[in-house]
């Protein structure tokens, strides 16, 4: 019995189609290189990108983190956006390592798919891009997968990658968050990337017309809105201000996200009256009969960041994050702890 097969096979054959990846990757280049900055040596096309550090740091500390979308992208699918996803991609990854104070550096990205659809994925990346622009970054690399089937026909997934860089000496990890400092929070541009298996088993109950006003704009803008990047304005607040601490607030919500950074005998105790929560979130605790306590542990509630500086330096950092843009105010107070308390207290 022969085994050679009577018929001549491809990759093409199998699923994958290498030229439809070259052509993505010709396709992205263009805002690829917007992006690039000081540092970059050698981005997309190579085997891996290579990025200097340079002589601006004396003792640089590299701050890495990874993220992905999650079910936002199912949301994506359904309305056929494919635009912001990836500004929602690189805010999840930077906006964390700029918490401890590092500027971004460079981004990686990763898309996976069953079958490689030019034109969707160059949209998702040139979000990336964008976001990569706000954040300041280079997008220096990243890898398509295209898996038969791995994926459903039409549906992909992400995966971000952002190493930034910070003096040794500039660290922001919380030690010095003591009683009396403020929490300052700033708004959110809407749900942004978390608690989304939530808002979408809400959707399922309420079944709104998601192209319908929703305050002026379409639900579906609303919902889809790309996680609001933080990183220039407060990166020129470390600069003028002392900050205590900086929290962005994800998964875990507010509740679960500020304690991260406090010590074990400190609480900050959060007034809900001082900060307007956007109707988008009333809309959805009211139709999914969520409870103020699983809102608060799920969604950021209208708060995407929150900044904690001296009681002195408050005020000072309110006007210059005004004026460059944010809407902040003074949304709490850290306190001693009493007892077993939660170290995060909603009021």
């Amino acid at each position: 019995m022969s085994l050679t097969p009577n018929v001549s096979l491809s990759y093409r054959d199998a699923g994958v189609d290498i030229d439809a990846g070259d052509a993505l990757v010709e396709a992205i280049k263009p805002f690829a290189r917007k992006t690039m900055r000081d540092g970059v040596l050698a981005g997309i096309g190579g085997f891996g990108a290579l990025f200097e550090i340079g002589k601006k740091y004396r003792e640089p500390v590299l701050v890495s983190g990874t993220d992905g979308v999650g079910t936002k992208l199912k949301l994506a699918f359904e309305l056929n956006r494919h635009d912001t996803v990836g500004i929602d991609l690189v805010a999840m990854s930077v906006n964390d390592i700029l918490v401890q104070g590092a500027e971004p550096l460079f981004f990686l990205d990763y898309f996976a798919c069953g079958k490689l659809d030019v034109p969707t994925a160059t949209d998702v990346i040139k979000g990336i891009a964008r976001g990569c622009e706000l954040a300041g970054c280079a997008l220096i690399g990243g890898e398509t997968a295209e898996m038969p089937g791995m994926y459903p026909d039409g549906e992909y997934d992400l995966a971000g990658f952002a190493v930034g860089a910070v003096e040794k000496s500039r660290i922001i990890d919380g030690r010095k968050i003591a009683p009396g400092d403020v929490v300052l929070g700033l708004a959110s541009s809407g749900i942004h990337s978390n608690g989304f298996s939530l808002v979408r088993k809400i959707l399922s109950v309420a079944t709104p017309d998601l192209n319908a006003d929703f305050h002026g704009r379409p639900l579906a803008d609303v919902l889809m809105a790309p996680t609001r990047i933080y990183v220039k304005p407060l990166l020129a607040l470390m600069e003028k201000i002392d900050v205590h601490g900086m929290v962005h607030i994800t998964g875990g919500g507010l509740v679960e996200n500020i304690p991260r950074v406090l010590q074990p005998g400190l609480t900050a105790e959060l007034r809900r009256d001082r900060w307007t929560m956007p109707p988008l979130f009333s809309w959805l605790q009211q139709h999914g009969g969520v409870a103020d306590a699983e809102m608060h542990r799920v969604f950021n509630c209208g708060i995407g960041m929150a900044v904690i500086v001296s009681a002195d330096d408050a005020a000072a950092a309110i006007a210059q994050l005004s004026a460059a843009g944010e809407s902040v105010s003074a949304i709490g107070q850290i306190r001693t702890r009493r007892g077993d308390e939660a170290q995060t207290i909603v009021l």
